[in-house]
């Protein structure tokens, strides 16, 4: 095993509990260090879903985790870990997390059950190099050199460089004979500027409606989600910024998109006008930014106000109704002009790596190698915010290591 990350930790485990002689190498000198970084150090495990719920969420793609799933579902994969004394708690976005919200104690559970198998741990020893032979596979360490059957490649992407996920399995794979789409950036933070967003730093909207599009005479809608929004000093952030950020690393000229935002999407603009006009006739001493349903900041409402071209401090008898339209408007379908992401540095995962087509979605074993195993974030394979990329590397790795 190469990578004792979430696919590693368990297929390692799986492996050595069946009675093999297991060896899982990792160049870092503990592991599941991005185990432990993740959700804020808290670790959201899964999403409170079925297997059919993790399928749909990576749409098409999602069907090669049939089998994978029906190893390792959700549910399996918390009763897993709570038999290792870990509670687990779903917060409203379903996600699923430690009573403790430590993810250290998703980790030794991990762990424990490792040491439990009989494997073989071997840290600070990274894989350098990786050859076929006749009986198998060569597998070169800065300590020694290695001879093995059967190898799984769970090294992850390039997400979070600093966590030792440099991309070096999408080398070894390669020379193996597989073909790689190119990795990018996915669940990112997305750059972006716009006059009307500087002060905002910092505040979040719970939920906002954005659509990724690309401007042309025959506008193009890339992605469209729903979520919690928050604006950064380099621009956007949020779960709804992250889930619509791959489309922005994959896209040739990204300074090109446009974020449309709509920042009370349970009203409707119809309903929202009338809720001006009607505060506005009921409260005209006030200041126009008031007559704004108080879920939205304060600061971002003054904004808006001033980008649909209006004093803040204008009065609500002063409103006419093409200064309210104006206001629906900014409301409802400001434009913030996008110029790219943060990169792997501030990405959750990794869009891109081995096809799938190259890999038989029932083992996790190549179609092109025998002997040869991928999971984990090395495949070809990200889902949205919310725990599905855990659930995936965590099922492909149990059914690799079956």
């Amino acid at each position: 095993m190469v990578g004792a990350g979430a696919a590693g930790l368990v297929a390692a485990e799986r492996a050595a509990t069946r009675g093999e002689k297991t060896l899982l190498l990792e160049k870092n000198r503990k592991p599941g260090v991005k185990i432990l970084m993740s959700g804020g150090t808290r670790c959201n495990l899964t999403q409170a879903t079925d297997s059919r719920g993790i399928v749909a969420a990576y749409g098409p793609p999602g069907r090669f985790l049939h089998s994978a799933l029906a190893a390792l579902s959700p549910q399996a994969l918390v009763a897993l870990v709570e038999a290792e004394g870990v509670a687990t708690k779903i917060e409203a976005t379903g996600k699923v997390f430690p009573v403790s919200n430590k993810a250290a104690d998703v980790l030794r559970a991990f762990t424990a059950r490792l040491h439990r198998s009989g494997c073989e741990l071997a840290l600070a020893e990274p894989l350098v190099d990786l050859d076929r032979t006749s009986a198998g596979f060569r597998l070169f360490t800065p300590q020694r050199t290695l001879t093995a059957a059967r190898v799984i490649i769970t090294s992850g992407g390039q997400s979070y460089p600093g966590c030792g996920t440099t991309g070096d399995g999408y080398r070894w794979a390669t020379r193996l004979g597989h073909g790689l789409v190119p990795p990018r950036p996915a669940l990112a933070p997305i750059t972006a500027s716009a006059a009307w967003t500087e002060g905002l730093q910092g505040i979040t909207v719970p939920d906002v409606a954005l659509r990724l599009v690309e401007p042309a005479d025959k506008p193009r809608l890339l992605d469209s989600r729903r979520g919690s929004f928050l604006f950064t000093h380099f621009g956007l952030s949020g779960p709804v910024v992250l889930d619509v950020s791959r489309h922005v690393s994959a896209h040739a000229r990204p300074q090109s998109l446009r974020l449309e935002c709509d920042f009370l999407p349970s009203l409707s603009a119809t309903a929202l006008d009338e809720h001006l006009r009607s505060q506005a006739t009921d409260s005209g001493k006030r200041q126009v930014p008031a007559l704004v349903p108080e879920i939205l900041p304060r600061r971002l409402v003054e904004s808006l106000v001033r980008e649909a071209g209006l004093a803040s401090d204008l009065k609500a008898a002063e409103l006419s109704k093409v200064g309210r339209s104006a206001l629906v408007r900014a409301i409802k379908q400001t434009s913030i002009p996008v110029a790219g992401t943060r990169g792997f540095a501030k990405a959750e995962v990794t869009a891109g790596g081995v096809p799938l087509t190259e890999v038989d979605s029932r083992t996790m074993q190549s179609n092109l190698v025998r002997g040869l195993y991928l999971a984990g974030e090395i495949l070809d394979l990200d889902g949205p915010i919310g725990g599905y990329n855990f659930q995936a590397a965590f099922s492909t790795g149990w059914l690799a290591g079956g």
